[in-house]
């Protein structure tokens, strides 16, 4: 009976998890990625991505973007190991693998060679390399696989909804305009009328250019109809204040990230980072003064939210003070070569990232498809 208390109950519109909370989670992994080249804690990490997207993506259709990152990283790792070995490596290196052919370049080329000696040093330090940036990509793709792109927008603040519905239209009319061309080509094809070609392409391409300027048409009257572009009397000093807060807080925004990305600027970059995100979300909330607008069923930050943003935020704050306690231990040597190890903080606090999967309510089951006897 316990158990079947603190089981998660099955998603639904009222109770999902806000997408924001999603993205600080993914963000969270991707800046404990970023501390790091040890193989095994890029593994771990993106274990623990999978792991989370396999027990809490839906059906949706950009519920299955989380396979194309992991393609993706996987082409950046191979990519990475064919720039060091045909364009060389900064690492020097004492195991030889091959001596490729060298190209001879001019003078004012030096310190670039194309070719030459490839070595297993410089092999391993392109695959660390390309290890930590496939795990941020893998971050950001799990990011891409849990929230809901149409429910992130619409949680923007009211002084970007103009943006954030830019956005959806522009998201809404690439699916529309090929479900066009598709149904007029297949419209030709059951008259009999050629569908490839050039002249089929003209043919095709003129109706689905009247579908788009129809479909834009009655959209600008549907905004126009619900008041959209409407802005309220704002006093200068509020603007002045709103410009200065965003400018300022978004400045902070960028310096505070560079700072946890790179690896001397732990000790400013969280601080900086945090009077920034404040700044631009004062700024943000007077700018929303201007929008006179009411939100349609708005998401709810509930507790299993904040679980799962906090769990994110623990990882990286774990790799962030084990970083600043044993660098050499989340940073294995190339020269001399010697085996990665798993240290067991940083590991435990990795693990933190499972949370989501126990704690966010679980995708609701698929409903099965009608069999041919059945129908």
């Amino acid at each position: 009976m316990a158990l079947r208390t603190l089981r998660a109950p099955r998603a639904h519109r009222s109770n999902a998890v806000h997408p924001g909370a999603w993205w600080i989670w993914a963000l969270g992994l991707g800046t404990a990625a970023s501390r790091t080249t040890n193989p095994l804690l890029l593994a771990l990490l993106v274990g623990v991505a999978g792991y989370v997207v396999a027990a809490r993506r839906t059906e949706a259709p950009w519920a299955r973007s989380y396979g194309a990152f992991v393609k993706l990283g996987l082409a950046v790792i191979g990519i990475r190991l064919v720039f060091a070995a045909v364009l060389g490596s900064p690492i020097p290196g004492t195991h030889l693998l091959v001596t490729l052919p060298e190209v001879p370049l001019p003078d004012w080329a030096q310190g670039v060679r194309i070719g030459g000696k490839v070595t297993l040093e410089g092999l391993t330090f392109a695959l660390y390399d390309g290890l930590k940036l496939a795990t941020l990509l893998i971050c950001v793709g799990a990011a891409n696989a849990l929230a809901s792109p149409s429910r992130l927008l619409k949680s923007l603040p009211g002084a970007l909804y103009e943006a954030g519905v830019a956005v959806v239209v522009a998201m809404t009319f690439a699916p529309n305009l090929i479900a066009d061309v598709r149904r007029l080509r297949a419209a030709r094809r059951l008259r009999g009328r050629p569908d490839k070609g050039l002249r089929g392409l003209l043919q095709v391409g003129l109706p689905v250019l009247e579908g788009a300027l129809e479909r834009s048409v009655s959209l600008a009257a549907a905004m126009d109809a619900r008041g959209y572009g409407r802005t309220a009397e704002v006093p200068a000093a509020v603007r002045r204040a709103t410009a200065a807060l965003t400018l300022g807080g978004l400045i902070g925004v960028c310096a505070g990230t560079y700072g946890l990305l790179a690896s001397s600027g732990a000790g400013y970059g969280l601080p900086v980072l945090l009077i920034g995100v404040a700044s631009a979300l004062a700024g943000l909330w007077l700018g929303g003064r201007r929008s006179v607008r009411t939100r349609y069923r708005p998401d709810v930050w509930g507790v299993r939210a904040w679980l799962v943003a906090a769990s994110g935020a623990a990882v990286a704050a774990v790799m962030i003070w084990s970083g600043a306690q044993d660098p050499t231990a989340l940073q294995p040597q190339v020269v001399p070569l010697t085996a990665p190890t798993l240290p067991l903080w940083p590991a435990a606090g990795v693990l933190l990232g499972l949370l989501p999967a126990f704690v966010a309510p679980a995708p609701p089951l698929a409903t099965k498809q009608p069999t041919e006897a059945a129908q």
